[in-house]
């Protein structure tokens, strides 16, 4: 009995001392015009706000504060390519892709976007951004989708190469920009 009402009164004494502030006081930087507040007053007042609040998901976490894919080299055999893949799960990723340079910048702008809505169709979510004549750049927010875009982008007849990770895979227009192309219009 005197274990319990030692427990309550102790409970009851922590939680008046934790109180941050007496009822209807406040710190004096609380006081100041919001016009005024320095930095610091700024962080002291977003650490308020987030005192009290419950930790984010990791699938809502920004990208560089998510925790990382643990990956079983055991369970993927002699494949690079799918060690790879499984490294950049849920990481954002880039790949270079060249089109054959026998179109001009229109049609290659064509052939890229028609490339693109392909990839989403098939639920491969990826921004199209051309950087070149006759380049284009696929940034996946989803990083292990690039080997499937991959997989697509080189079995297309106006693909020169894409570029994942400096690897280079090479597509069916490779052999004929080895030497002089003419251009042709669409």
């Amino acid at each position: 009995m005197i274990r319990s009402t030692l427990l309550v009164v102790l409970m009851l004494t922590a939680a008046v001392v934790a109180k941050k502030s007496p009822d209807g006081e406040k710190p004096s930087w609380a006081k100041k015009d919001i016009s005024s507040y320095s930095e610091a007053d700024m962080e002291r007042l977003l650490d308020q706000w987030e005192e009290d609040e419950e930790p984010l998901e990791p699938d809502e976490l920004p990208e560089h504060l998510r925790p990382p894919v643990h990956i079983d080299p055991t369970l993927l055999g002699s494949d690079p390519d799918a060690l790879l893949k499984l490294s950049k799960k849920g990481k954002t990723l880039m790949t270079f892709v060249k089109v054959s340079p026998k179109y001009n910048k229109d049609d290659v702008d064509k052939i890229t976007k028609l490339w693109q809505s392909s990839l989403w169709n098939n639920h491969i979510q990826a921004e199209r951004f051309m950087v070149d004549d006759n380049r284009a750049i696929f940034m996946y927010k989803d990083g292990s989708q690039a080997w499937d875009a991959k997989d697509f982008l080189i079995q297309q007849e106006d693909c020169v190469d894409v570029t994942i990770e400096n690897q280079v895979y090479k597509g069916p227009a490779s052999p004929f920009v080895e030497g002089n192309v003419e251009k042709v219009e669409l």
